[in-house]
C-alpha cells in the first residue's frame, strides 16, 4: 500500500514521516494553512532518501509555473488538486516525472480520464485539505480500470482501514488527520496512522491473491498437500 502524508511544512516532519514508512512526502504550494516556499522545500527534499517521492501540490497554478517549482524544488511529482482541464494537466504530464490529477468524487472529468494523461487519479472531497470524509460509494463505482487510484479526504487512523477494504485503492493520503495543528504533524497520529494503512493494504492484497488462486481452481489454504505430514 502507497501511503503520501501530505501538508508537510518542515524537515523533522518529512523525516519523522519517512522514518515510520511513508512512501511519498506532499508539499502544499497553493494558499493553504500549510503553503511552504520553494527555498523551504528543496531544502527539506536534499534530506529524504531517493526512493521517496517528493510531491509538490498545486491548484489552479500555470502549467509552466508547475513545471518550473517542481523541477527547482527537486520534486519528483506534481499534483494538481483545481480545475486544471485534460490539457493542461497532459502539458504538465509530458514534463514533470510522475503527475497526480485531483478530483472530487463523481466528477465528471472522471469519464475522460486517458485525456488528462496523469500516472496517478486521486479521489478527494469536494473541498481539498477539509480533512471531511466523502461518500466512498462513489469512489467504488468510478471507472477507474487501468489507472492508480490515490484515495484521499479525511483518512486517520480509525477510518483507513475501512477505507481500504471498501475501495481498495493502489494508496492513500492524509495531512489533517495525522496533525496536531495545520501544518505540524502529531508523532502517535503518524505511527498509527501509517501502521494501519500498511496492515490493511497488506490485508487486502492476500485476499486478492486468495481469490485469484480459488478462481484458478487452487482454494487459498496453508499451501500444497504435505504426504510425509501424513505418515
Amino acid at each position: 500500500m502507497f501511503v503520501k502524508i501530505c501538508g508537510t511544512t518542515n524537515e523533522d516532519d518529512a523525516l519523522l514521516a519517512v522514518a515510520m514508512g511513508a512512501d511519498a512526502v506532499g508539499f502544499i504550494f497553493a494558499p493553504s494553512p500549510r503553503q511552504v516556499s520553494m527555498d523551504r522545500v528543496r531544502d527539506i527534499v536534499r534530506r529524504l532518501p531517493s526512493d521517496v517521492l517528493g510531491v509538490g501540490v498545486f491548484r489552479n497554478e500555470m502549467p509552466a509555473r508547475v513545471v518550473e517549482i517542481t523541477s527547482k524544488a527537486r520534486l519528483g511529482a506534481a499534483q494538481l488538486s483545481g480545475h486544471e482541464s485534460a490539457e493542461d494537466t497532459a502539458w504538465v504530464a509530458e514534463r514533470v516525472p510522475v503527475t497526480i490529477k485531483a478530483f472530487p468524487a463523481g466528477h465528471e472529468g472522471l469519464e475522460h480520464l486517458a485525456d488528462y494523461g496523469a500516472d496517478v487519479v486521486m479521489l478527494d472531497n469536494e473541498r481539498p485539505g477539509s480533512g471531511e470524509v466523502f461518500d466512498w460509494s462513489l469512489a467504488e463505482g468510478a471507472p477507474l480500470a487501468g489507472h492508480r487510484l490515490l484515495l484521499a479526504g479525511g483518512l486517520d487512523a480509525h477510518n483507513v482501514a475501512a477505507a481500504i477494504r471498501r475501495v481498495r485503492p493502489w494508496g492513500v493520503d492524509a495531512a489533517s488527520g495525522v496533525e496536531s495543528r495545520p501544518g505540524r504533524k502529531d508523532p502517535a497520529r503518524l505511527r498509527a496512522f501509517l501502521n494501519a494503512a500498511k496492515a490493511a493494504g497488506a490485508a487486502t492484497a492476500r485476499e486478492q491473491v486468495a481469490s485469484a488462486d480459488e478462481v484458478r481452481g487452487h482454494p487459498a489454504g496453508p499451501g500444497p498437500y504435505d504426504w510425509e505430514q501424513d505418515q
